[in-house]
């Protein structure tokens, strides 16, 4: 799986939030996205994502064009913002409603991906009275319990404890592992350094920079 990002921009009204955005992202790596709050990295999320279409330019990925060829990618999870669940229902109902749409994962799977984020698939406790960081982590569950081919997450870590932080991180291994595309963005720095492979640095709706995390280690403690 190859995405090819040719040439975005997007514009809302006379501000312009993405320009010329040219970017590839191949499987088996996490890709950071690093930029200030309005920088254009959860925009650019969401065009890959299919959720919003580019003023121009296209994106392509697998060798589709999305939409043209398809309307959204054919395989993807996705944390973007504030997960939208129904706050009476539970974690695992509210998953397998979800997950009803394809159906194409069992309830014993579902509950398994429950536990897999450290929270309890048993839990009978409706959504509205999880914390903010069950809540973040029900959201990743979300985002990969039917095994997409590219994860997107939007501040993956926020308002998640030290446990979670590391069981978070070990799935982020095991995505890479499976040859998944992840695309991720997160305010904490040094998380996001440890997370990615490469860093795509984006101000103002410009890519400033792109380099491949091992590279600029390599470069700091020679300079060290």
């Amino acid at each position: 799986m190859y995405i090819e990002v040719k040439n975005v921009t997007k514009k809302i009204g006379s501000n312009t939030v993405l320009s010329g955005i040219n970017v590839g992202m191949n499987t088996g790596k996490i890709y950071g996205l690093k930029g200030k709050n309005g920088s254009g990295k959860t925009m650019l999320m969401r065009i890959i994502s299919g959720l919003i279409t580019a003023t121009e330019g296209e994106v392509v990925i697998g060798g589709k064009i999305l939409g043209k060829d398809m309307s959204f990618p054919e395989s993807i999870g996705l944390l973007i913002e504030n997960p939208a669940f129904l706050p009476s229902y539970s974690g695992f109902d509210n998953l397998k409603m979800i997950a009803s749409i394809k159906n194409i994962i069992s309830d014993e799977e579902i509950k398994a991906v429950i536990e897999r984020v450290g929270l309890d698939p048993e839990d009978k406790k409706k959504y509205k009275k999880y914390s903010l960081g069950m809540k973040q982590k029900l959201g990743i569950a979300c985002a990969i319990m039917e095994k997409p081919d590219i994860i997107i997450l939007d501040e993956p870590v926020n308002a998640v404890d030290e446990e979670g932080v590391k069981i978070i991180r070990e799935i982020l291994d095991e995505l890479k592992k499976e040859d998944k595309v992840v695309i991720l963005a997160c305010h904490d720095k040094e998380e996001l350094f440890y997370l990615s492979d490469e860093i795509i640095e984006i101000d103002g709706g410009i890519i400033k920079k792109q380099y491949k995390v091992d590279e600029r280690k390599e470069e700091q403690s020679q300079q060290a």
